[in-house]
């Protein structure tokens, strides 16, 4: 029995148009020449786009957001990578503890921690701080990488690390040259999701960032609320280019593939 009859064929087409066909109407309103969020049809224009780059608000936005995303990550990342092994691999008391911890961001509400670390950043007197603004979004974004590295993690094949400690490698080279390549995939795909998942996240930000931190999603969320018109169609359109390209690279680069499911 084909598992691709046209019927499956048909089902995943549609899952795919359903999809995609919000970004591709944001990015068509994002020509419009018009002042009102309306498809083109009287002709392209790159107006939205002009006004786009004219706001300085906007690239401080895009610029901040990149900074947080990017360090958010890459923090996450370092804390998710010992704290995976450890879980995998050692037992103690709490194990299972500190693994609901380190996942429990998952299933609480962004609005509460907002709201929670709104209250605390005002008792300890660090509204605004863009350093605790990382943290923030640290704890949020951690479990995504904490879930791909525990997945590496169980099912790496540990035959090369003993082999290589019976020849007397170190902790650290052990780590380095045997631990870490074969556990790569789940990290770097961990780090890409972290930085995405940091890059979009509005909820939370709306409670913990100033008007100097403000992220880029925070900006639109304002903006949204100010005034209706196609720059935040511009901007989204931006934002997919952007997205898309990354993808791209990496693909060519690295491959996909090994990114997010570890294909060797």
């Amino acid at each position: 029995m084909s598992r691709n009859g046209p019927l499956a064929l048909s089902f995943h087409a549609l899952v795919v148009i359903f999809m995609l066909a919000p970004l591709v109407v944001v990015c068509l309103v994002a020509f419009t020449p018009e002042n009102t969020l309306s498809l083109p049809t009287s002709g392209f224009s790159l107006r939205w786009f002009e006004a786009v780059f004219e706001r300085a608000d906007f690239l401080d936005a895009f610029h901040n957001s990149l900074i947080l995303a990017f360090s958010s990550a890459t923090l996450a990342t370092l804390i998710a990578v010992p704290a995976a092994l450890a879980i995998t691999r050692l037992h103690f008391p709490g194990r299972d503890f500190l693994n609901a911890l380190f996942l429990s961001p998952i299933i609480i509400p962004h609005l509460v921690l907002g709201v929670a670390m709104l209250r605390l950043f005002a008792l300890m007197g660090v509204s605004g701080s863009f350093s605790w603004l990382i943290l923030a979004h640290v704890v949020v974004i951690t479990p995504y990488v904490l879930r791909l590295v525990l997945a590496a993690a169980v099912g790496m094949d540990r035959s090369a690390e003993q082999a290589a400690e019976s020849l007397g490698a170190g902790r650290v080279s052990l780590f380095c040259r045997i631990t870490l390549p074969m556990i790569l995939p789940g990290v770097a795909g961990g780090w890409l999701l972290a930085f995405i998942n940091s890059f979009d996240e509005v909820t939370l930000s709306i409670f913990v960032t100033s008007p100097a931190t403000q992220t880029l999603p925070v900006r639109m969320y304002v903006y949204a609320t100010e005034s209706i018109d196609p720059m935040m169609a511009a901007v989204s359109a931006l934002v997919i280019a952007l997205t898309v390209v990354t993808m791209v690279v990496l693909d060519r680069v690295y491959g996909l593939d090994r990114v997010l499911v570890g294909k060797q």
